[in-house]
């Protein structure tokens, strides 16, 4: 159960009853959202995440995005991204259990799993290959958004985001991440 209130639309007034209806006439109202708007500053700042996503797909494209976006959600443990991206990507077409990556996809799941368990390890060697396919001003675009969807994870872990009735269904295929088992 979420450690805050998921507000309804008749909980709110101003600029966030502006925001819920606009997201309701679009049938976006997910859980997360209705715990941002507790506070509009905050849930306005969540919103440029879409900003970034849209961006980040330009770079590299919708299934590139999508992986990458899992990696990043899957190393950190976020079991509601997990489950948005697992859903994702059986959008795609594919089997997140049997992913498969070109070179490229694979930097993108490295560089998603590296910023989670310490970006300032990240790797010179993991930049320069990533070079090989993104100038300076994409690898700001795809580091950012993997910022912004760590920010993404931590809020909905933090506060327990309950799941969305769409994800109930595929909650049994998240596979929680394990490698900080032995921090101590």
């Amino acid at each position: 159960m979420a450690r805050v209130k998921l507000l309804e639309l008749n909980e709110v007034t101003g600029k966030e009853k502006e925001a819920y209806e606009e997201l309701a006439g679009r049938n976006a109202v997910t859980n997360m959202k209705k715990a941002l708007l507790q506070d509009y500053a905050t849930y306005d700042a969540f919103m440029g995440w879409y900003t970034s996503w849209d961006r980040l797909v330009e770079v590299v494209g919708e299934k590139a995005a999508t992986i990458y976006a899992h990696s990043v959600s899957t190393t950190n443990g976020c079991l509601l991204c997990s489950l948005f991206f697992i859903s994702d990507l059986k959008a795609l077409g594919l089997d997140p259990n049997k992913l498969e990556f070109d070179e490229k996809e694979e930097l993108l799941v490295q560089l998603g799993q590296q910023i989670v368990k310490d970006p300032t390890a990240v790797s010179d060697e993991l930049i320069d290959s990533l070079k090989k396919f993104f100038n300076d001003k994409e690898l700001v675009v795809i580091v950012g958004f993997g910022a912004q969807m760590i920010a993404t994870n931590n809020f909905n872990s933090v506060l327990k985001i309950d799941l969305d009735n769409r994800l109930l269904p595929i909650q049994g295929e998240f596979k929680p991440a394990t490698w900080r088992e032995n921090i101590q």
